[in-house]
């Protein structure tokens, strides 16, 4: 399994915004990865700093949202949806888009959900428990 450092995850969306931006080829991923910057404009200017932003802190206890970590977990759920793992995540994302009439805003209740599940895990040092995220999902 590929688990990337803090900087690698954010080398990755910050080399493929500036690939998009020069018009660079881009890789599947980095396509995908510059669909949901683009859905994201309030983190251009950030995606576009760099050396001033690579090693930036973001405190959830000071009510900073961590943008890297945003864009990383629609990440996960793109992938998640392409291959329907946790099995009925598919699912549940569509009825949460039929829910609210609009993509976005079920990827962000799904992230919620995703995000809850990942700090309970790594809290309790276990793996991921998928279907209290699919429980989570058909909370919302």
């Amino acid at each position: 399994m590929y688990a990337p450092s803090r900087n690698e995850a954010r080398e990755f969306l910050f080399a493929a915004w500036e690939k998009y931006r020069t018009a660079a080829p881009l890789s599947d991923l980095e396509r995908i990865a510059v669909e949901i910057i683009a859905k994201h404009p309030e983190y251009h200017a950030l995606l576009e700093a760099r050396e001033h932003r690579l090693k930036a802190a973001f405190d959830p206890d000071a009510g900073k949202l961590n943008p890297f970590l945003h864009l990383q977990l629609h990440l996960a759920i793109a992938e998640q949806l392409t291959v329907d793992r946790p099995q009925g995540v598919r699912a549940e994302i569509e009825r949460l888009t039929k829910k609210h009439d609009d993509a976005h805003a079920a990827l962000h209740d799904a992230l919620e959900c995703l995000a809850e599940t990942i700090w309970e895990a790594q809290h309790a040092n276990t793996a991921p428990d998928t279907e209290r995220y699919l429980e989570c999902l058909r909370r919302k």
